[in-house]
């Protein structure tokens, strides 16, 4: 069975679920062991007033390591399955969301969120979307204004705000 756009006959080439299932496993293994030892610093058990700090962060580690070692033990032990996780062109398929998202969260800090949204849902839409250019200006540009004043306004929540805003006075 192929996956849509793939070539019949084209063989698909990347990493397997069982490889990253483990590197999953060992990911959440490692955070879950850091939890459960700085717990132990801070103090995990029970005393006479109560918790000490680290009682609730131990009973989160602890099982998220239980958890880690279940999934690498049924990634390892399922025969070591040939199913590809996610090839070249699905890599690129996710780049293509994935870099632009973070470009506008780094914009975030240098332009406000209102201006930074504005830019990626223009940029988004005509290019992805491939919507003309002046739709594009006058979508992202309606959101960016309605979010302003949906959140500065209305509901007196202060967000990140750039050099426009502060020029405006906000």
């Amino acid at each position: 069975m192929s996956n849509p756009g793939e070539e019949p006959g084209e063989a698909r080439r990347g990493p397997s679920v069982a490889v990253v299932e483990v590197i999953t496993a060992a990911v959440l293994f490692a955070v879950g062991a850091i939890v459960v030892y700085d717990s132990r610093r801070l103090g995990s058990g029970w005393t006479a007033d109560g918790p000490q700090s680290g009682y609730f962060p131990f009973y989160i580690g602890l099982p998220l390591c239980v958890s880690a070692a279940a999934i690498a033990f049924r990634a390892l032990s399922a025969g070591g399955g040939r199913e590809i996780f996610v090839d070249g062109k699905q890599v690129r398929q996710i780049l293509t969301v994935l870099l632009p998202a973070a470009v506008y969260v780094g914009l975030i800090h240098f332009l406000g969120i209102y201006v930074a949204s504005a830019l990626y849902i223009t940029v988004f839409m005509n290019w992805l979307g491939r919507y003309s250019i002046a739709r594009a200006i006058l979508v992202g540009v309606g959101v960016g204004v309605l979010f302003f004043f949906t959140f500065e306004k209305w509901f007196a929540v202060p967000l990140p705000k750039g050099p426009i805003e502060r020029m405006l006075g906000f």
